[in-house]
């Protein structure tokens, strides 16, 4: 049996339960003479529950069904319908033909599959609105198909129990009113065929909504994604062009010359200081200093000195006194003046 004559029988068979049950109750009542309105209410409770149960079971049976059937196809098959079904705006019905059950029955065959598991995400939010309103209009048969749906696509889903309780108790009202009121055969009838009128229109109207909504959200990532990569594109542009415009600098940048070679013409050594003489004591002065273009000295410091403070004085004043041949530009140099008293 294909999927589409399973779901056309399922829906033919639900409805007869629902009339058998109301029918039966109805027959109920009135081989009663006086029927106390507290005796129907309790009578109506327990067949409406059972009634309830046995849709969903229904509902649960088609499920699996339908996930069978799907089941046969190869993966390439499952992408491409549910690519046209999701282009066609067949998002959630028609029942076995819509883009939700292909794409589950492909996420069985691909569990890590990211595409359709961005697709399940983007359609489990209008699946839900879609199961409240099949609700709300008391067509109970798709509710529990949708609900169906939630359950296989994520069991654990947060208004997974929310929905099922809420689409039997609607279901159990309308069972105990249809009771209460005593409609005719002829009247369920009409009221099916009213429902399955509305689950047409609503199936049509709601999947175009979502299918827009969802074209609206693309379009939005679309143009989020295009300014990034034209942000991206320009400030790649201005890296680029701040590199050329270092490079041409760099390039234009006069070649630095080599340093002059300092000749010295007068190193007079330092004087010794008397106490450090007295004492024996020797060290070591690092001075730094400046070779003016006329070969005189300039700028002098002590860099490092060992010890500190002894031959300071004495190491800058003589360096002082040096003189160098004239050269072509200033030049910076150190030179380390040693103390030894027996030198």
């Amino acid at each position: 049996m294909s999927v589409n004559t399973h779901v056309s029988t399922r829906r033919r068979i639900l409805p007869r339960l629902a009339l058998a049950t109301a029918l039966t109750l109805v027959i109920a009542g009135c081989g009663k003479d006086e029927p106390a309105p507290a005796a129907e209410g309790t009578a109506a409770a327990p067949a409406a529950a059972e009634t309830a149960e046995a849709a969903t079971a229904a509902a649960q049976e088609e499920a699996a069904a339908q996930a069978s059937a799907l089941a046969g196809l190869s993966a390439d098959e499952l992408r491409e319908r549910g690519r046209s079904a999701y282009a066609e705006s067949r998002l959630y019905a028609p029942a076995g033909d819509n883009a939700l059950e292909y794409y589950l029955a492909l996420r069985e065959k691909s569990p890590g599959d990211a595409a359709v598991a961005s697709a399940l995400t983007d359609l489990m939010p209008m699946l839900v609105i879609a199961t409240e309103q099949a609700r709300d209009r008391e067509d109970f048969e798709e509710a529990r198909r949708l609900a169906a749906l939630v359950a296989r696509a994520d069991e654990n889903h947060p208004a997974l129990q929310r929905l099922t309780a809420s689409i039997d108790n609607a279901d159990e009202a309308v069972q105990r009113r249809i009771a209460q009121q005593a409609l005719s055969a002829e009247q369920e009838a009409e009221r099916q065929r009213q429902l399955a009128a509305e689950r047409e229109r609503a199936q049509a109207e709601q999947q175009r909504q979502a299918a827009e909504q969802l074209a609206a959200q693309q379009r939005q990532a679309e143009r989020e994604a295009a300014e990034r990569a034209e942000a991206e594109r320009v400030a790649a542009e201005q890296r680029a062009a701040e590199q050329r415009a270092a490079q041409q600098r760099q390039a234009q940048a006069p070649a630095p010359s080599a340093a002059p070679t300092l000749r010295p013409l007068s190193t007079p050594a330092p004087r010794y200081p008397a106490d450090a003489l007295r004492a024996g004591q020797s060290g070591e002065v690092q001075v730094e200093f400046t070779v003016a273009p006329d070969g005189s000295v300039s700028d002098a410091r002590v860099v490092r000195a060992e010890p500190a403070r002894i031959f300071d004085r004495e190491a800058v004043a003589a360096v002082r006194r040096w003189r160098f041949e004239p050269v072509s530009q200033p030049v910076t140099t150190r030179r380390t003046i040693s103390f030894n008293p027996g030198g």
